[in-house]
C-alpha cells in the first residue's frame, strides 16, 4: 500500500505547470457562483490600503481587484477633519481618481492640512460596484518622509553657485557653507528653490568651498537630515587678476601716454600752420624805445634848423 501511495505522489509530481494553472483557473470559475447572491455578482472590495509620503507627496495604494480580461476601475473618497465635525461626515471624491485603473491614487492636491484624512476606495466593473474600503488608520501629513536633498554645486567664475531640487511650494532650503580650512567660519543661508541656479558666496583663489543642506516644511514644522557634503575647489582662478592688474596699468599707461600725445600732436600742427617768423637781424631793435623817439627827435630838430638858414638866404639873395 504504501508503495501505491508513493507512485501516485510521482505521478503527481510530473504534472505540467500549465495543467496546474488550467485547474487553478477551473477552480477559481466554479467559485464563481459561490458568489452570487440572489442572482446580483458580488464584486469584491479593494484591501490593504496604505499611504506612502515623502517629501509632502502623499500617494494611496492598494491590493487591486483581478479578473482575467476585464478591466477593473476605481474611485477614491477622503473625509477630513472638518467634513468629520462640521458636514455630517460627508466623503469628498479626490479629484485626481475617479474610475482610475491604477491600484494606486496620489491625494497630495486632497489633503491640504495637517489634520487626520479617512481614506476609502472601491471598485467597479461594468455595472457592478464593490464595497468601499477604508483605510485602517486616518493618514496626517505630518508622517511624511522628508528625505536629503539634492545639491549640485558649479562655479561661475569666483562666485559658488548651488542648485537645489525643485520640491513644491512647502519647502525651504537651510543651507550650510564653508571654507574648507582649519578655524574657518560656518554661514547658513534660507533658501526657497524653483530649480534655478544661486549664487551663493564669492570665492578665493586656490580655496576649496564646502556645502550642505537640508529641507524644512513650515506647514508640519519638520526638517530632514542634511545632505552629504558636497566639495568643490577653485583652482587656476588667478589668471583673472592677473589680466585685471595688467589691464589697471594699461589704463594708466593710456592716460599718461595720451595726454603727451596730443601735447606733440598740437605742437607739429603749431608748427606746420602757423610757423613762427623769424626777423632779419637789420630789422630787429637793438636800442629801446626810448631812445629811438630821443634820437629821431634830434634829428628832425636838426633838420628843420638846416631848412630855416636854407630860408633865409634865400630871401638874402633876393
Amino acid at each position: 500500500m504504501f508503495r501505491v501511495k508513493l507512485g501516485l505522489l510521482n505521478r503527481l509530481t510530473v504534472v505540467p505547470e500549465d495543467v496546474w494553472t488550467s485547474l487553478i483557473m477551473w477552480f477559481f470559475c466554479a467559485l464563481i457562483p459561490c458568489l452570487l447572491a440572489d442572482g446580483a455578482f458580488v464584486l469584491p472590495a479593494p484591501s490593504n490600503l496604505s499611504v506612502h509620503s515623502t517629501n509632502m507627496k502623499h500617494l494611496l495604494i492598494w491590493s487591486p481587484v483581478t479578473f482575467p480580461g476585464e478591466t477593473v476601475y476605481y474611485s477614491v473618497q477622503y473625509q477630513g477633519e472638518y467634513e468629520s465635525l462640521y458636514m455630517s461626515h460627508v466623503w469628498i471624491p479626490s479629484s485626481r481618481c475617479s474610475l482610475t485603473e491604477s491600484p494606486q491614487c496620489d491625494v497630495t492636491d486632497d489633503i491640504t492640512a495637517t489634520v487626520p484624512y479617512s481614506l476609502r476606495v472601491r471598485a467597479t466593473l461594468g455595472s457592478q460596484t464593490s464595497a468601499w474600503s477604508t483605510l485602517k488608520h486616518p493618514f496626517s501629513r505630518n508622517s511624511t518622509i522628508l528625505a536629503c536633498p539634492v545639491v549640485q554645486l558649479s562655479k561661475d567664475g569666483l562666485q559658488l553657485v548651488i542648485e537645489l531640487e525643485d520640491l513644491g511650494p512647502h519647502f525651504e532650503f537651510l543651507v550650510t557653507y564653508w571654507k574648507r580650512e582649519a578655524g574657518a567660519e560656518v554661514h547658513t543661508k534660507v533658501l526657497r528653490s524653483e530649480g534655478v541656479p544661486v549664487h551663493l558666496t564669492a570665492m578665493e583663489p586656490g580655496a576649496t568651498y564646502c556645502v550642505k543642506a537640508r529641507t524644512y516644511v513650515k506647514a508640519i514644522r519638520k526638517h530632514s537630515a542634511f545632505s552629504q557634503p558636497e566639495c568643490i575647489a577653485v583652482q587656476g582662478e588667478a589668471a583673472p587678476l592677473v589680466l585685471a592688474l595688467f589691464a589697471f596699468l594699461g589704463c594708466m599707461l593710456i592716460l599718461v601716454v595720451a595726454p603727451l600725445s596730443i601735447w606733440k600732436i598740437g605742437r607739429l600742427l603749431q608748427y606746420s600752420c602757423c610757423p613762427e617768423v623769424v626777423l632779419p637781424d637789420t630789422l630787429k631793435i637793438t636800442s629801446s624805445p626810448q631812445k629811438l623817439i630821443t634820437c629821431r627827435r634830434e634829428k628832425v630838430e636838426a633838420c628843420a634848423t638846416v631848412l630855416l638858414s636854407s630860408k633865409e638866404r634865400f630871401r638874402a639873395w633876393l
